[in-house]
């Protein structure tokens, strides 16, 4: 399922269920939990911070699912997941998706109080390093600066060995209300 678009719920639920025990790094050197894991975590921190914005929260769910869609590809798996999620669940997560890694571009250059995983670390490097002055500028101006932002922040802070969070049948309901939106 490399770069097909995902057709329906049913098909996006049995993707993220394939995804337990699939790491971000084939040789399992990256995040210490597993593509479905760190998307349970991501998602419940942004339901508990966001609990209006249920696009944020399914962005948060499935934006690590080009890890799975693309093994080995770290600069380009936003861009797998984004293209993979857009016709179903909207061009508004999937723009989410793919901002989770200018965000880290953007606080790597602009939070000095940044606190990066080894991993995270090392991946800023071939994922373009921190932000210009002019590419700063530009992401602010982006109208989701600060979901993406949000995202980011829970992305890094999900990665929580052994933490108990919702199954993810749970979300299937937000998924769908997700799926469900017309298109603006």
């Amino acid at each position: 399922m490399t770069h097909d678009r995902i057709p329906s719920v049913d098909a996006l639920m049995a993707l993220l269920a394939d995804c337990a025990d699939v790491w971000d790094t084939p040789d399992r050197s990256g995040d210490p939990v597993d593509i479905l894991d760190h998307g349970l975590q991501v998602a419940a921190l942004l339901a508990m911070s966001h609990p209006g914005d249920e696009e944020l929260q399914v962005a948060g769910l499935v934006h690590d699912i080009g890890h799975y869609l693309v093994p080995a590809d770290e600069a380009g798996h936003g861009r797998h997941a984004e293209a993979a999620v857009e016709g179903l669940l909207g061009p508004r997560v999937a723009r989410l998706v793919a901002a989770h890694i200018p965000a880290k571009r953007y606080l790597a250059a602009v939070d000095a109080q940044l606190v990066l995983s080894a991993e995270s670390s090392r991946t800023l490097g071939c994922q373009g390093g921190p932000m210009t002055a002019a590419e700063v500028v530009a992401f602010e101006a982006d109208p989701d600066f600060a979901a993406a932002i949000a995202l980011r922040r829970a992305d890094d802070a999900g990665t929580v060995v052994g933490l108990a969070v919702a199954p993810l049948e749970s979300w299937r309901p937000v998924v769908e209300r997700v799926a469900a939106r017309p298109e603006l």
